[in-house]
């Protein structure tokens, strides 16, 4: 019951369990500033040894996060970024990532 009035709460203040699953793209932007200094502001890095984020899928952005928080990627510069992010903050940041515009390829 309590879950119940909990989801009718979240529907009625406009926030469905379902979006705040898949993560916030304001959240996300704001809890990006970090991420810039190597991904660039906007995922898109101009340092080659740096992956570029932007237009990546969401949900392996997300996984990537998870695995480098439980150890299961190893990078000690990521292991340290991502050790106190929550898992509202990885899919936050995935989420604001995957809808940036990556880079176009020509061919």
């Amino acid at each position: 019951m309590k879950k119940t009035w909990l989801i009718l709460a979240a529907i009625a203040l406009g926030a469905s369990p379902t979006a705040q699953a898949k993560g916030d793209y304001e959240a996300g932007k704001a809890k990006s500033t970090a991420c810039a200094a190597c991904h660039g502001a906007d995922g898109v890095s101009t340092v080659a040894s740096f992956p570029k984020l932007a237009g990546q899928h969401r949900d392996y952005l997300y996984q990537v996060l998870k695995d480098y928080r439980s150890g299961k990627r190893k990078n000690p510069i990521m292991a340290g970024q991502v050790q106190n992010l929550s898992d509202m903050d990885m899919r936050d940041l995935a989420m604001y990532f995957s809808k940036q515009k990556g880079l176009t390829l020509k061919y």
